[in-house]
């Protein structure tokens, strides 16, 4: 028989009271409506599961057993309500999700203290994944969603852009006048110093098509993997380097300059499976995204940009 979850109540309601005319009044039913619900029940099982008599209404065999099973299902039932109505609430629930090193280490961090302290009974899991990787750990599911650069071809991924990122070369202030905050490629490409490379990154792999396009071919002598080695290796004095604008250090006797003819900008985005619901929890959190955005500058800032 298919599961009827009203029968299986009214007859909760006859056991509990044994009395199909107190059920009928718990249930909010008419005597009859009752009578004809427990019918269909037994007509379904073929089994009856009371027996009635003109003083009372008893519970037969099958009935018990009935009983019994029925109360499980529905307290776990409850239970499974009360969960999701309490995810719904942000009262528990649990979240996973990827981001590229360039992100997480400078703006999520400010972000997980705010999440943290509005909905301190969700769990959150962050995945620190280079872009290919997030991208793949997206697609298997095995994140709710990913927080990193835009790739060129979206395929079975939707992407929700927060904020574009422009590149910065950080190098030695004595190799720049004072009040230059710009610099080309071509530029760059003049300096004394080598440019530093980070490998086979996404941001490494636009910077090299960006060279080729300015037909330019500068001095590569050092490949690293992480942007603090590489700053690390331009304060030694080994070369020039090249990154996105948000992983540049605060502090760092470096002077950073923002690249330009051809700009580098890369637009980093939230990135899911098509058409897939985040849950309640990840949907908050995606919701509080935008504080990864750099802060909007200055009047003043904007015009020096902008020179």
């Amino acid at each position: 028989m298919k599961i009827n979850f009203k029968l299986f109540a009214t007859f909760l309601a006859v056991a509990d009271n044994g009395s199909f005319r107190k059920a009928a009044e718990q249930t909010h039913l008419s005597l009859p409506a009752v009578s004809m619900q427990i019918k269909q029940l037994e007509e379904g099982l073929g089994v009856a599961v009371f027996q009635r008599t003109t003083r009372k209404v008893e519970l037969t065999r099958e009935g018990e057993e009935l009983m019994i099973s029925t109360r499980k299902a529905m307290a776990e039932l409850d239970g499974a309500l009360a969960r999701i109505q309490q995810a719904a609430e942000m009262q528990h629930g649990q979240l996973s999700l990827g981001c590229v090193p360039t992100v997480a280490g400078t703006r999520l961090p400010a972000l997980l203290v705010k999440f943290a302290k509005t909905y301190p009974a969700i769990s959150v899991s962050v995945r620190e994944l280079s872009q290919p990787e997030l991208l793949e750990a997206v697609r298997r599911r095995e994140v709710d969603f990913g927080i990193g650069p835009m790739p060129e071809k979206t395929g079975e991924l939707e992407f929700q852009p927060i904020f574009v990122d422009d590149s910065v070369a950080l190098m030695p202030a004595t190799l720049v006048a004072s009040d230059k905050t710009t610099i080309s490629l071509r530029e760059l490409a003049r300096l004394p110093l080598p440019l530093l490379s980070l490998g086979t990154s996404q941001f490494q792999r636009q910077l090299n098509q960006a060279l080729a396009d300015e037909g330019v071919a500068p001095e590569l002598s050092y490949m690293v993997t992480h942007v603090s080695t590489l700053v690390a290796m331009a304060e030694a004095g080994l070369g020039i380097c090249i990154m996105p604008a948000m992983a540049a250090p605060p502090r760092t006797p470096l002077k950073a300059l923002r690249i330009v003819r051809p700009a580098l900008p890369r637009t980093i985005a939230i990135m899911t499976i098509r058409g897939h619901t985040l849950s309640p929890s990840a949907a908050r959190f995606v919701q509080l995204c935008d504080m990864l955005a750099p802060p909007a500058p200055t009047a003043a800032a904007a015009r020096k940009r902008a020179a």
